[in-house]
């Protein structure tokens, strides 16, 4: 018989009740250091003070009109995003999923306003991850996402991932964009190196065509920036934000020029819930701390001694893992027994991490985690680490 749950996660037996900072309780008292902050969500950590008093003082006023009425509070987020990056103008969503799918639509929607309705196509990358909506899956291919769920949504090409030669030779008549991830995070936390970032950008310039960028796990703080690709001196034409905006509230966004949004008039995409009055207040909250430059710093330090440590453990246990990957907050632990293991040995020592392609486990923790709690996820997975040579 099906579960009243559709199965269509491998769920760990561990159930968490309660939340405080970079820590977890299971239903039975036991305490999880979480370096996964909810797949890059909990940006904040769990129970922020900041985040509740936000959110409780809002669902005491309004919790929901729809779009259509002016919304004070995502009149406010917006502002805020708009002030702080390359945008002009804004779209809230709920989830990453959905800011794939506007981002998709905005941009054949440019190019059918300027005459050229046949330029439809977006060129992605091998290892990408866009969501698991029907134009998510098109644009990042694989079987994994794609077996057994066609027609496929036409329009998208997966080139290797770093070759931009590939990318020269596949535009066309036909390319409407480039839509890239300037860190894959379920791929293996791959960052894309910033010179490279920089000679897309010359590129899509050069064939005037529109880069998108995807920064739902990438963004929002994740690398010590408020957004990736700040390292690279570089913006998008449209960028996918979620996750870690809404600090744990379903929020997500859609950010762009004024020039790449400009098909996008009245009538030409909604969104129910997206922009509510409960989850922008949130956003909010999150975006006056995440945006702030001394916690940009400091989320920089931390960041800095938590890969010291991971540095370490890598030196220690060179037959568990291979090599540290990423940036900022958003790190990677290649390993060398399959992932999988070192994930539940995790379980076994109460700390939490994620499994990704390429066999990497992530390290997404809450980015004002401690210095304490670093030390302490350095002796956790030690301990893993051991764990795992001991079973090998």
């Amino acid at each position: 018989m099906i579960p009243s749950v559709l199965p269509t996660y491998t769920r760990a037996p561990l159930s968490f009740v309660k939340g405080e900072g970079s820590w977890m309780i299971e239903a039975d008292g036991r305490r999880f250091l979480d370096l996964g902050a909810g797949i890059a969500v909990n940006v904040l950590g769990h129970a922020n003070p900041v985040l509740v008093d936000a959110l409780t003082e809002q669902a005491g006023k309004l919790w929901h009109v729809s779009n259509l009425y002016n919304i004070e509070q995502q009149q406010a987020l917006a502002d805020k995003l708009v002030d702080q990056s390359f945008a002009d103008t804004v779209f809230f969503t709920n989830s990453g999923t959905e800011s794939c799918e506007l981002a998709v639509k905005m941009a054949r929607k440019y190019w059918h306003d300027k005459g050229q309705p046949n330029r439809v196509e977006i060129l992605a990358f091998h290892g990408s991850f866009h969501g698991r909506s029907s134009a998510g899956i098109a644009a990042a291919g694989g079987d994994k996402l794609t077996k057994g769920f066609g027609p496929l949504l036409p329009g998208f090409e997966q080139l290797p991932f770093g070759d931009l030669e590939a990318v020269n030779a596949s535009i066309t008549e036909n390319t409407a964009a480039v839509i890239i991830e300037p860190i894959q995070g379920e791929g293996g936390i791959r960052p894309v190196a910033d010179e490279d970032l920089r000679e897309l950008r010359t590129i899509c310039d050069e064939a005037g065509i529109l880069m998108i960028f995807d920064e739902v796990q990438c963004g929002v703080g994740r690398t010590g920036k408020l957004f990736a690709h700040e390292w690279a001196g570089v913006t998008p034409d449209i960028m996918m934000v979620a996750k870690g905006i809404g600090g744990g509230f379903p929020l997500g966004a859609v950010m762009a020029t004024e020039e790449a949004a400009s098909g996008m008039v009245a009538g030409t995409h909604g969104s129910t819930y997206g922009g509510n009055p409960l989850a922008c207040a949130v956003g909010c909250a999150v975006m006056d701390v995440v945006s702030d430059a001394a916690f940009l710093d400091d989320v920089r330090r931390k960041a800095g001694l938590l890969r010291q440590k991971l540095e370490g453990l890598v030196a220690s246990h060179p037959d568990v893992f291979e090599e540290v990957r990423g940036s900022g907050m958003m790190l990677g632990l290649k390993c060398k027994p399959a992932c999988g293991d070192v994930v539940k040995a995790g379980y076994d020592n109460e700390v939490i991490v994620i499994p990704a392609a390429d066999n990497v486990v992530r390290l997404l923790p809450p980015l004002n985690i401690t210095d304490e709690d670093i030390a302490e996820a350095a002796t956790r997975l030690e301990a893993v680490a051991v764990q795992v040579e001991t079973a090998v």
